[in-house]
Formats: structure tokens, sequence, C-alpha cells
């Protein structure tokens, strides 16, 4: 049989104990103080809004300093806007080969001017016959002087002392020497075989002289446009070219003897003629006939040569009037036909107030030129040059 185990003796509970747990008040969490109470942040009072500052005058900002590199030259000005007004500013130049032509009124001139050459030949003749032996060297030096028209030196001597020229100053180069080498341009003319000079006069006029002077006043070189005053260059330009210029003066030269020995004749004669008319008439025939006998020697040595003499100042002029227009037809066929046409339309009014003011000095009575006096004009009426200009003023069909 099985045993039991022996019960242990129990213990009393002691009375403070109890089946049940004793029963605690229950816990109350701690109470804490609590922080303290801010006030809350307000919303900041507006501020006044800030003024902007008062504006003061701007002062002009300083000029920039030159760069050390050259700047940029200025655009030049607009060219004139007058009708004749031409540009300067050619390209490529062609140079002809023939800068120099003998035109027909050049071989006229020449051949014209025969008559005095013999007659200065002759004088120059009797006048070696003073130096003996050295006559002929006299005779000789004396055909061979007429080489000093194209001397250069001889020409400056001429264009001072006889065409009252003088060389333009560094202005006025600058104004001439642009419009000289369009003309020369245009032509196909070495323009520096030539000299410009200028005139110190109030009037319109050039001229062509020798063998390489161009001149033309102040007046034209200041108050024309550059395309007339191209036209005014351009027609002295053609009596170069067509061999105008020297041809005249060559003949002049060589027939400088003949006039100077025909004025000191004019002299003797009047003064035998005043002498003589202190004796009467009779003494006046004496003398008439005396004159009038050598007179008619000379002329039937001579072949009647002398009466040519008399008919050549006529013809000269003819020939000189032709050599105008053919300046003229020069110019116009450079291109410078209206321009040329301005001129002459100036140079008749110019003329027309002339004739006024001789007219007024007159007594309101008009001076009528004489039929003569035309004949020996060596320029044509502005009619006429204005009639040969017309084919080229008209507009190309």
């Amino acid at each position: 049989m099985t045993q039991q185990p022996p019960e242990y003796p129990q213990y009393p509970t002691h009375p403070s104990q109890s089946s049940s747990p004793p029963q605690y008040p229950p816990a109350e969490p701690p109470q804490y103080p609590q922080a303290p109470q801010y006030p809350t942040a307000q919303t900041p009072p507006p501020y006044p809004q800030a003024t902007l500052p008062p504006q003061y005058p701007q002062t002009p900002p300083a000029a920039p300093t030159p760069p050390l590199t050259p700047s940029i030259p200025p655009t030049p000005p607009a060219p004139s806007t007058h009708a004749h007004h031409i540009s300067t500013d050619h390209g490529r130049v062609h140079i002809r080969r023939d800068q120099r032509r003998t035109d027909a009124t050049t071989v006229g001139s020449l051949l014209l001017h025969l008559p005095n050459f013999l007659c200065s030949l002759f004088v120059v003749g009797l006048v070696s016959l003073f130096f003996g032996g050295f006559g002929i060297v006299v005779v000789l030096a004396w055909l061979a002087s007429g080489a000093l028209v194209f001397h250069r030196p001889t020409e400056s001597a001429i264009a001072r002392r006889l065409l009252r020229l003088r060389h333009p100053t560094p202005q006025e180069r600058a104004k001439l020497e642009p419009v000289w080498r369009e003309v020369t341009a245009r032509a196909g003319v070495e323009g520096r075989n030539y000299e410009l000079w200028v005139e110190d006069s109030d009037g319109l006029n050039a001229v062509a002289a020798a063998g390489h002077i161009v001149g033309v006043t102040r007046f034209a070189m200041n108050e024309l446009p550059n395309g007339e005053l191209a036209a005014v260059m351009a027609h002295e330009l053609g009596h170069h070219v067509g061999g105008h210029a020297w041809s005249g003066l060559l003949g002049y030269w060589y027939a400088l003897p003949g006039r100077i020995a025909w004025r000191v004749l004019k002299a003797f004669s009047g003064f035998v003629f005043k002498v003589s008319s202190a004796f009467g008439c009779i003494g006046t025939a004496v003398v008439a006939l005396v004159i009038g006998s050598i007179a008619l020697a000379t002329i039937s040595t001579l072949y009647g040569l002398p009466l040519l003499v008399l008919a050549v100042p006529y013809a000269l002029a003819a020939v000189g009037r032709r050599s105008e227009l053919r300046a003229d037809q020069h110019a116009a066929a450079l291109g410078f036909a209206p321009m040329l046409a301005a001129v002459l339309d100036k140079l008749h009014r110019q003329e027309q107030h002339a004739q006024a003011a001789l007219t007024a000095a007159n007594g309101g009575v008009r001076l009528e030129e004489g039929a003569l006096s035309k004949l020996l004009s060596s320029h044509p009426d502005y009619h006429t040059r204005l009639h040969h200009l017309q084919p080229y003023l008209q507009p190309p069909r």
C-alpha cells in the first residue's frame, strides 16, 4: 500500500494578510506647476515706406579716352546737289597713245601765218645786214627761237608777263586738280603734262596757251559748280589736243618782227605827215608820193605778198572761230555738253550786262558793232556755239 506523505503543519495566516491583495488608493499623477503663459507675438506695426532719393541733374559722362590706334576718318559730307555737280572719283584711267593731233584749223592757222612769217624774215634779214658776217647767225637764231614756245621756263614767263597768270595756292590747287584729273581721265590724256594757272579776275574766262598752260579765272574757280568748271577746262584742253594753242603762239612769235616793223613804219609815217603839213599841201603831196612809190616798189618786188598781209587778220579770225567750235565739240564729246551750254548762257548774260552799261554811259544810245569788227572777232557768237552743241544736248534715242 502506498503511504501518504506526511502533512506539514499549516502556519497561520497573518492577520494582515488576506486572500485578496490590499486595496491601495489609486495613484494620481504628480501635479507639476504649469509653465507661465507668455504673451503671443503680435504682428509688427507697418513701418513707413522708404522714399526715393531726390533726382539730381545728371552730369554728362566724361569723354572717353581716345584709343591709341588711329580712328576711322569721318565720313565726308554729301556732294553738292547742284544739277551740274559731277563726281571726281574715277577709277582706272586709260591713256591714249596719241596725246595730240593737228586738225584742219591748226594747219590753216600755220598757212595763214606764212605771209607774216615771210615779212618778218625780210625784216630780220634787213637787220642782219648791220652785223656783217654774223648776219646769218642772227637769222638762224631767230628761226630756232620758235622752239622756245615749248620751253617750260619761257612758258612760265609768258604766263606771268603776257597773260598775267599766277600759280594757284594750295587751297586753289586742291579745288582744281580733282576736276582736272576727271577731265583728262575722260579724254585719255596725261594731265601731268600741263600746268594749271589762275588769273585774278572777276570775269568768267579761261585760256590755253603755249604747249602746256591751262589758266582759269578766280571767278570761274570759285563760283562755278565743278561740272561747269570741268566743261571750261575741257574746252581749253581741246585747244591743246587739237594743236590750236601752240600753232597760234608760234605764228604770233614769228610774226612779231613784222608787227614791230609795221608799228615803227606807221609811227614814222605819221611823224612825216605832220612835218610835211607845215609846208602846205605841196609838201604833203610830195611825202605821199614818195611813200606810195616805196610801197608800190615793195609790193611789185614781193609779187604782191604784202597785200595778203592786209587780209590775214580776217582769215585768222575766221580760223579762230572755227577752232572755238572744235574745242566746244571736244568738251561736249567728253560728256560736258549741258555744263558748257550753261556756261555759254552765263557768258551771254555777262556780255548783255556789259553792253547795257556801255549803253547807259553813252546816254542811252546803243553802240552797234560794225561788220568789220565782227569779222575780226576770234570767237563766234553764243547763238552759233549753242547751235553747234544741239546734237550733244538731245537725249539719245
